[in-house]
């Protein structure tokens, strides 16, 4: 079983900054691609950014230049450097990891979510 433990939501007003982190843990071989989703009230969770093991990243469109994602392997830890913050940003950000057990199993897990409210 593998846990993500995520933190650093918040309040932040418009034109803030936000950095969150998701931690994995348990057993783990090692973790192919890790990214972020959002999901906003009566919306539906949507991709925010990827990033490979070797650190190939990716980003919705409406984030790009704003939101840098990054990641610390030897930590199995994932981060979301999110600038310039909008209110459309407001969400609640999910973590997700593809993972190798030590099986050479592979599963797919998500974090608990963290709300982002970014409002004046």
């Amino acid at each position: 079983q593998v846990q993500l433990v995520e933190s650093g939501g918040g309040l932040v007003q418009p034109g803030g900054s936000l950095r969150l982190s998701c931690a994995a843990s348990g057993n783990i071989f090692s973790i192919n691609d890790m990214g972020w989703y959002r999901q906003a009230p009566g919306q539906q969770r949507e991709w925010v950014a990827g990033i490979t093991s070797g650190g190939h990243t990716n980003y919705l469109d409406s984030v790009k230049g704003r939101f840098t994602i990054s990641r610390d392997n030897a930590k199995n830890t994932v981060y979301l450097q999110m600038n310039s913050l909008k209110p459309e940003d407001t969400a609640v950000y999910y973590c997700n990891a593809d993972v190798i057990h030590i099986s050479r199993s592979r599963t797919s897990y998500w974090g608990q979510g963290t709300q982002v409210t970014v409002s004046s």
